[in-house]
């Protein structure tokens, strides 16, 4: 007789349950407290939000390309310009290629938008949203890892100090040949084919590879301090308002706790023209990296130019929330059905 397979048991405990439910109860009292309404929209849609880094999976629907949603980006903002006010929503999102211990090409998002607020508002928002759901991991567990944290407020790191800190460079004053310099100096490995006019690519590797592993760790009393890291280059913030007062940079952000990234959030753009504009240098990138063209979000457009509030939003990963609640390193570890149990 053969063997029988384990492969339909679930990857992550029955307590590991017990921990989404709580975590995400108290995000929804969360949210409701701070009056924000909880929404849902399609996970199907024939719109796509354009990003040049991410790949959605395209479906065949009645003999058109429709896509399964990266985020829940474009209806929400459609609801906001349509007068609903400040949302949240805890929704399903896809994306291609995003495979390994952090990843998985189904995961849950909780994304949120405030209307009113702007970026530094959020970083308060997001510090308290962090701090509730992981306490309520720990009423489950019995281990309070924000114990661990200092009590100060989460610190914030502009983009240029961080790369500055990591490799001693004034980073918006640099060619991309002298970043590539830089990182093989520091040594950084670039992939053989980067070229040194694509300055974005060769930021996100040095990044990755010698800045976010050090992004919200131990403090001077040996605490750990998550860390913002915020003023990216309006090139890596595609949806992002650019600073009144220093045009190098935009209005984005990023939540890091011990080198695990959580989040990312706008000052958000509403100015249609500069949405098109933004648009069509995806699809640019997209095409030099021999991608396919994506349709983009018309009804988005159509949105904005209605009139889309001033606002501020973030997209949260929930289960590296959830990863860092319980000290997993693994995302397989925390859902029930990862990709290959799928």
């Amino acid at each position: 007789m053969k063997p029988v397979s384990d492969a339909w048991r679930p990857s992550c405990s029955t307590q590991m349950l017990h921990v989404r439910a709580e975590m995400l109860s108290s995000i929804r009292r969360f949210f409701r407290d701070y009056g924000y309404l909880e929404v849902e929209t399609p996970c199907l849609s024939r719109d796509i939000v354009l990003d040049a880094w991410l790949e959605p999976f395209a479906i065949d629907v009645r003999g058109e390309r429709w896509f399964l949603q990266t985020s829940p980006e474009a209806h929400m903002k459609r609801l906001l310009a349509s007068g609903v006010g400040s949302m949240f929503q805890i929704s399903r999102v896809f994306r291609q290629n995003e495979r390994g211990d952090r990843h998985n090409s189904e995961f849950t998002m909780i994304e949120w938008y405030g209307v009113g607020s702007n970026w530094l508002e959020q970083l308060e928002v997001t510090e308290a949203l962090v701090r509730t759901a992981t306490a309520a991991a720990a009423g489950v567990t019995g281990r309070d890892v924000a114990a661990q944290w200092s009590r100060e407020a989460f610190q914030q790191t502009t983009y240029a100090v961080a790369f500055q800190r990591a490799f001693e460079i004034d980073v918006f004053s640099c060619s991309g040949s002298q970043l590539m310099e830089t990182a093989g100096n520091y040594g950084v490995a670039l992939p053989a084919d980067m070229r040194d006019d694509r300055i974005d690519d060769v930021l996100n590797v040095m990044l990755a590879f010698a800045i976010e592993q050090q992004l919200g760790g131990p403090s001077e009393d040996g605490r750990v301090r998550p860390e913002f890291l915020c003023d990216y280059p309006p090139s890596q913030a595609a949806l992002a308002v650019v600073s009144e007062t220093d045009p190098q940079v935009a209005r984005r952000f990023e939540l890091y706790v011990q080198g695990l990234e959580l989040c990312n959030g706008y000052q958000e753009l509403t100015d249609d023209v500069e949405l098109q504009r933004r648009d069509a240098v995806q699809n640019q990138r997209r095409i030099g990296e021999q991608s396919p063209k994506l349709p983009g979000a018309p009804r988005l457009l159509a949105a904005m130019q209605s009139g889309l509030p001033p606002c501020s939003g973030v997209a949260l990963g929930f289960d590296r929330l959830v990863m860092l609640a319980t000290e997993h390193r693994d995302i397989r570890e925390v859902l029930p059905f990862p990709e290959n149990r799928a």
